[in-house]
């Protein structure tokens, strides 16, 4: 790697800043929407006013600017006075604030793409932080961007400070998104393979059930015990069954008898054979001695969004917002004291890296391949 350090273009004056901060808070307060409205699948554009989640009111103007309507409603709704989550005012401004740091370091031909990955990130870090899930459809998205701006402004690939061409940002956005996807996809399938099942025994039989969604926010549940496992930590793949040792089983208030029931993420599979689909099911629940559960050691959409971030920063990029997401995990697993088998989502954690490198990273990957004479 070339050891001649970065230099952009520095900005005219720091009131350019203004303009591009304020750009983030307003792009923010459209990211709560998008955070909220896409695990529950619902259209990011209707209804197209925000609205509060429990009183269903929409909202006016001057209660959806954002930072100040927050602050001068006290995080309150205007209408039903229910609390508004502190995660609306938080997105707003750390948007807001990654939006300056972009601006202020980066030359403009490249700022609108690294904006739109600093809102990929936020969201994705939001929703994978409650949900669980990384959206492919933002991931598949963001890898465009990132090799159409590795064309545009080719040293984003590799932070670098020499000159090249539009084809070669082009080819290291590539080579980034095929180390990052596949990197990781190896990773999970090992994983898979070491840790894709939890076997659950017990001494006496206990009572398990499919528990509806409580909320709009809530997952269909797979209860069995004192174990509750949301739906989507169960199906990751279309080839997932769980399996119940069932010693009763209960379908729609009928009691069909007990044996190896295999439920699918569509429909169940009696030990006699038959099959329903759960959409047309009202209930399912008996007693068992005993589950198989399938798990993912990392999910598929971290496969994804390494790839996109690898189509931003080149392999370089992978390796270091890799490295340092695994570093970030282990402190916060170590703080919140969560234990080995807990659920720690690891897609904020790979947006911290990326940010990571972005803002100054790459110049301690510069370092240390001059160290080791790379």
């Amino acid at each position: 790697m070339a050891s001649v350090p970065v230099i952009y273009p520095p900005i005219d004056h720091w009131i350019w800043l203004i303009p591009a901060i304020l750009i983030g808070a307003c792009i923010g307060s459209f990211l709560n929407v998008v955070i909220y409205r896409i695990p529950l699948g619902m259209s990011v554009n209707k209804p197209k006013r925000s609205f509060c989640p429990i009183c269903k009111n929409q909202l006016s103007i001057w209660q959806n600017m954002p930072v100040v309507s927050w602050l001068c409603l006290r995080g309150k709704c205007a209408h039903c006075r229910a609390p508004i989550p502190f995660r609306y005012i938080a997105v707003e401004i750390l948007t807001g604030v990654l939006f300056g740091l972009v601006w202020w370091n980066f030359p403009p031909q490249i700022a609108l793409f690294l904006w739109v990955l600093m809102a990929l990130l936020v969201v994705i870090t939001y929703i994978d932080a409650e949900h669980l899930i990384i959206p492919t459809n933002l991931t598949w998205a963001g890898s465009l961007i990132g090799l159409i701006g590795c064309a545009v402004w080719p040293e984003i690939s590799e932070l670098a400070g020499y000159n090249m061409s539009w084809i070669d940002g082009l080819v290291d956005g590539g080579i980034g998104w095929v180390a990052g996807f596949f990197g990781l996809w190896a990773v999970v399938e090992l994983g898979k393979k070491a840790f894709g099942r939890k076997e659950m025994k017990f001494d006496k039989e206990v009572d398990w059930q499919l528990r509806e969604p409580e909320g709009d926010e809530d997952p269909l549940c797979f209860v069995i015990g004192e174990d509750s496992v949301p739906w989507w930590d169960i199906f990751s793949r279309k080839t997932d069954k769980l399996i119940v040792d069932a010693t009763e089983v209960v379908v729609d208030g009928e009691k069909t008898g007990g044996g190896r029931l295999i439920i699918r993420e569509q429909d169940i599979e009696l030990a006699d054979g038959r099959t329903f689909q759960l959409e047309n099911m009202v209930s399912l629940s008996g007693r068992a001695n005993g589950a198989v559960i399938p798990r993912e050691a990392m999910g598929m959409g971290d496969v994804h969004l390494l790839g996109m971030i690898g189509a931003f920063f080149g392999f370089s990029g992978v390796f270091f917002s890799l490295f340092s997401a695994s570093l970030f995990a282990l402190i916060a697993a170590l703080i919140g004291r969560i234990g080995f088998g807990k659920q720690l989502p690891f897609g904020p954690f790979l947006a911290m890296g990326a940010s990571a490198w972005l803002f100054g990273g790459y110049k301690l990957w510069e370092w240390y391949m001059n160290l080791v004479g790379i």
